[in-house]
């Protein structure tokens, strides 16, 4: 069968061939890869480097290449929300699995490390500030699954069920899941556990009130009540279920850790924010 030739209105290349919003060639990616949100996030880990071979800017999208303890790795900011981890996963898989110049799907696929190292606000009272958490599951309240073929797995349809009828919600949240490799890899230390509900936005879709007041009344207290097959639902941030997800449908292994710099129902925040972020960083260095 003729392999499909991806146009450029939907492969969108710069004039000097480089991937449209990432600016980056193939040659620049390395096959173990750190995502953080915040662009500035990029530059507190590449300093750790040995060496750094490749930066690139292009809007929040910040990419870092270089070598560390002998091992090739990349860091890249998505910025906030998954609508801007679709465009990183399309196109960090774009430049590892289709060949630009032809512009078809290569023969032989790779699979990509995508570690994320990002903050999160705590909905388990119990859980102390400052804490670290990987997430075994993400919940998305977001709607990119909707454009996508997304198979959910069974339990995942169930807890999306479970937490539609919870909320009242006019949406299922689809499930995606941390790759069981990775928490394989990354298990032995001590660290918290549990489902993060990734939102689609920081206010009223994360249960805020500023001056407008969100829709769904006891929004956190009901959340933060539902069990799950992977733990406590546990945490809010904006990308992870995202990431799941596509990373799940491209072939490559992911997972999620969340520097707990805020625990919603105690209304605190954190004092040492950036330390425990820069310890988050730390820990995920010495285990590559």
């Amino acid at each position: 069968m003729e392999k499909r030739t991806i146009p450029e209105s939907e492969l969108i290349l710069t004039d000097e061939g480089a991937i449209y919003h990432l600016g980056l060639h193939p040659e620049m990616v390395a096959d173990t890869v750190i995502v953080v949100g915040d662009p500035a996030r990029v530059a507190k880990i590449s300093k750790y480097f040995d060496r750094i071979d490749f930066q690139v800017t292009n809007r929040e999208l910040v990419t870092h290449t270089g070598e560390l303890k002998g091992k090739r790795i990349s860091v890249i900011s998505s910025g906030m929300g998954t609508d801007n981890v679709e465009i990183l996963m399309t196109e960090l898989d774009a430049l590892v699995n289709v060949d630009l110049k032809k512009r078809q799907v290569k023969d032989k696929l790779k699979t990509l490390k995508i570690i994320r190292i990002g903050t999160s606000g705590c909905m388990q009272s119990d859980i102390p500030l400052d804490s670290f958490l990987v997430s075994k599951a993400a919940l998305g309240m977001d709607s990119l699954m909707s454009f996508y073929p997304w198979v959910e797995s069974e339990e995942g349809q169930v807890i999306g069920n479970k937490v539609q009828r919870a909320l009242d919600l006019p949406i299922r949240p689809y499930l995606s899941e941390a790759s069981p490799l990775l928490l394989k890899e990354f298990q032995g230390t001590q660290m918290y556990g549990g489902v993060t509900v990734t939102a689609p936005g920081f206010y009223a879709p994360q249960g805020r009130e500023i001056r407008l007041r969100p829709f769904l009344p006891d929004y956190l207290d009901r959340l933060s009540k539902i069990s799950t097959s992977f733990g406590q639902i546990t945490n809010f941030e904006m990308e992870t279920a995202g990431y799941y997800a596509m990373a799940k449908m491209l072939g490559h292994e992911m997972i999620s850790f969340n520097a707990l710099i805020a625990n919603r129902p105690n209304k605190q925040f954190s004092s040492n924010a950036e330390k425990t972020v820069n310890d988050l960083i730390e820990w995920v260095i010495e285990r590559l």
